[in-house]
């Protein structure tokens, strides 16, 4: 069952569900890295298992409360937020966070 087709356009691979959560668990390795945490140090963090952080970085297998609590552990849980926001509130709140950040970067 490769790709389903709408009206001899592709629809939907079977290969994108499983790139998106590859690309999703390289991004949040290379947080995790970013942060110098090893795989323990996150798990023991996030309250998340060590063997559903390992296999999430290597498949990208993992359950919706166990990204929210590593993304959490990370501090970006705010990402989150977005995924299935409104239209258009994704980028508001995007630019509410460089103002953010911008305002925190001249304080300093």
């Amino acid at each position: 069952m490769g790709t389903i087709y709408l009206m001899n356009a592709p629809l939907l691979s079977q290969e994108t569900p499983h790139k998106h959560t590859h690309a999703i668990a390289q991004r949040m390795r290379a947080r995790r890295k970013e942060a110098h945490l090893s795989q323990a140090q996150l798990s023991q963090l996030s309250g998340v298992s060590l063997g559903s952080l390992k296999r999430f970085e290597q498949t990208g297998e993992i359950s919706l409360s166990s990204l929210v609590a590593l993304s959490s552990a990370l501090e970006c849980e705010n990402e989150l937020t977005t995924l299935f926001a409104p239209e258009g509130l994704g980028d508001v709140r995007a630019a509410l966070k460089v103002i953010e950040e911008y305002v925190e970067s001249r304080a300093s």
